[in-house]
C-alpha cells in the first residue's frame, strides 16, 4: 500500500500551524507582519524545521527572465509556502497569490496564515495545487 499523497506535506503543516498559534498566543493580533514573519522564524527553526525566507521566484515572460521576482514569505522543508498576513481579512487576491507561488515553484501545499484576528484559527487557509 503507498503512502497518502500530501503525507509528508500534511506533516509539515501541521507543525506549522501549530507554531503559528503559539506566536499568536504570545504577541496576540494588531502588529505589523514583519514581527509575525521574524517571530515565525524563530519558531519554525526552534521546532527542528528547515525555514528558508524570502524565497525569491524568478519571472518569466515570453521566454526572457523580467527584473522583478516575486518573493515566498517562507519556504518550510522544501514543501509547504507559508504566506503570513497582518490583515482585517483575507482576500480573493491573498488566495490567487499563493496558488500562482504554488504553480510558478511546482509546490503542492500552501498556508495563508493571517494574525490579526483575535482567533488565529480563524485566519487559516489551507490551500492545495
Amino acid at each position: 500500500m503507498s503512502a497518502k499523497p500530501f503525507a509528508a506535506e500534511d506533516a509539515v503543516s501541521s507543525q506549522i500551524i501549530g507554531v503559528a498559534i503559539a506566536v499568536h498566543r504570545a504577541m496576540g493580533p494588531g502588529l505589523l507582519e514583519s514581527v509575525y514573519h521574524e517571530c515565525m522564524l524563530i519558531e519554525l527553526a526552534d521546532a527542528g524545521l528547515e525555514v528558508l525566507t524570502e524565497v525569491s521566484v524568478p519571472m518569466v515572460y515570453k521566454n526572457r527572465t523580467l527584473k522583478n521576482h516575486l518573493r515566498l514569505d517562507l519556504l518550510v522543508n522544501d514543501l509547504v509556502i507559508v504566506e503570513i498576513k497582518a490583515t482585517e481579512k483575507l482576500l480573493p487576491i491573498h488566495d490567487a497569490q499563493l496558488l500562482t507561488y504554488l504553480r510558478l515553484t511546482e509546490k503542492r501545499l500552501g498556508l495563508l496564515l493571517n494574525f490579526n484576528l483575535p482567533v488565529l484559527k480563524d485566519g487559516i487557509r489551507r490551500l492545495v495545487l
